[in-house]
């Protein structure tokens, strides 16, 4: 067992650049978004930069038309919503194709998760969802609300920070497993990734931060064939076991004979009579948490049964073995009990080095809510009473396009502050105080959209008429269910 003691460092978020440079990078995908665009593009384009010219943040959709940088009428808005067209593929590749943030060892480090946009009062919405939610509407239980869940990918910078850079988002239907739509999204970014140039042979595997709510050995399953390494959260009431002990070591651990087992000891999170000794353990000075102690136990594995999300798999259940590491800290910088961290890797062998990158990128997930707080509070994600959801998939995707443009600009954006507000190096500005900015940057950046042409209005419903043609109304919840137990699924394939 190795024991190393650190003390924090303070890295640098992003080397300095000229503004030229950053309005040049900014510019340029500007026109790589332009020519995504392909049905009301120029319309879809002015909606973007009115999102991140508008002052204060945005109540709805329509309230952009009011800005100056939009300079077309209320109705090209909805139109474009309602019957535009984003090339989504040639976006993903185009986000792909920027520089991307790194983590303390060079390697990329893509953080997943899914926020929901809530829908309750929409029934006339397709393809909504139970989502759950937690602490709305001032209650403290946990709900489940109708609305369109959405998993995000987004490439984690080093070092504390608001700042992520949003490389997919893909609305989860009705019929999805949410292990096997993540699983395919990933495998796309992580080939846009190396189609692009971002990631070339010989790198350090992509790390893929996941929270409690994947099951982090069936996700490394799923994932088998990429450069990735799976690293995701572990309930605190987990069973995992040893490695297959060798023939040797059965026979002189049960000399009477048998069979040879498949498994070796549990190792049970609560139980720590069951751990033993860890084969690195770690000792770091942060300046939020205080001491930071981890362990780290090699070639652990869970005994994977025929059910959940296993109960389609054919043939003999995989062992899936890696590194399971314990982060306990002396605080929390809410001041709530700090309770150990459970965490697991799908990559063995770990020195005590490898841990402490493994569990730092771990905490640095966190900087995604910080970008969907944004999102939601700031852009106005959730704010549109869209119908359709691919209009509601048409708007998020002019979201992150913004955010990537606040992203880009950031080193050349001013920090207009508030009075109350502390004052922060251009480097350190949030997104918010960058696009509080944005319309003074704009004039530097290449436009593609085009001048509105003279119109006048439609006429429009004549009045006293009623709409004869109501709404279809959709139910809410999953159309495809999963058998529970063998025989079920047996009886559904014959």
């Amino acid at each position: 067992m190795h024991v190393t003691t650190t003390k924090a460092v303070k890295v640098s978020l992003l080397p300095d650049h000229v503004p030229g440079e950053a309005f040049a990078k900014a510019s340029r995908f500007r026109e790589d978004l332009f020519d995504c665009l392909t049905a009301r593009g120029d319309e879809l384009f002015d909606l973007t930069d009115a999102l991140l010219c508008a002052d204060g943040p945005v109540r709805a959709p329509v309230d952009l038309t009011l800005v100056a940088e939009h300079r077309r009428g209320h109705g090209a808005l909805y139109d474009a919503l309602n019957s535009g067209n984003v090339d989504v593929p040639r976006v993903r590749q185009v986000l792909a194709g920027l520089p991307m943030p790194q983590a303390a060892d060079g390697r990329l480090v893509l953080a997943v998760d899914v926020s929901n946009w809530l829908r309750p009062d929409a029934p006339t919405s397709a393809d909504r969802l139970f989502c759950h939610v937690y602490g709305r509407s001032g209650r403290s239980s946990d709900q489940f609300v109708p609305g369109w869940p959405y998993s995000f990918v987004a490439a984690l910078e080093s070092g504390r920070t608001s700042w992520c850079q949003l490389l997919d988002a893909v609305r989860l239907g009705p019929d999805d497993d949410v292990a096997e739509a993540t699983a395919a999204q990933i495998r796309r970014v992580v080939t846009d990734l190396i189609e692009m140039g971002r990631w070339h042979f010989g790198d350090r595997d992509i790390l893929i931060v996941f929270d409690a709510g994947y099951d982090a050995p069936c996700m490394a399953h799923l994932l088998d064939g990429l450069p990735v390494e799976v690293l995701g959260r572990m309930r605190s009431d987990r069973v995992m076991r040893r490695p297959t002990p060798s023939l040797k070591e059965y026979a002189l651990s049960y000399p009477q004979g048998g069979r040879p087992p498949k498994h070796g000891k549990e190792f049970r999170f609560a139980k720590p009579e069951t751990w033993g000794e860890p084969d690195a353990a770690t000792v770091q000075v942060t300046d939020r948490y205080g001491t930071a102690r981890a362990m780290a136990w090699d070639r652990l594995h869970p005994r994977l049964t025929t059910r959940s999300a296993w109960i389609n798999h054919t043939g003999e259940l995989p062992i899936i073995e890696g590194t399971l590491i314990r982060l306990q800290v002396d605080r929390l910088p809410g001041g709530g009990d700090p309770l150990p961290l459970w965490l697991w890797s799908s990559a063995t062998g770990l020195s005590s080095e490898d841990v402490n990158v493994r569990w730092q990128a771990f905490l640095r997930r966190f900087d995604i809510e910080h970008t969907f707080r944004l999102m939601k509070q700031t852009l106005g994600w959730t704010r549109p009473k869209l119908r359709t959801p691919e209009a509601g998939d048409r708007w998020t995707w002019l979201i992150i396009a913004a955010h990537t443009q606040l992203r880009l600009t950031r080193e050349a954006a001013a920090d207009l502050r508030r009075p109350w507000e502390k004052p922060a190096e251009p480097a350190r500005l949030t997104p918010a105080r960058v696009r509080r900015g944005f319309r003074n940057l704009r004039p530097h950046l290449h436009c593609p959209a085009r001048a509105p042409k003279p119109s006048t209005p439609g006429p429009g419903r004549p009045l006293g008429s009623k709409n004869r043609r109501p709404a279809t109304r959709y139910d809410v919840g999953k159309t495809t269910r999963r058998p529970e137990s063998i025989i079920e699924r047996d009886s559904l394939r014959g």
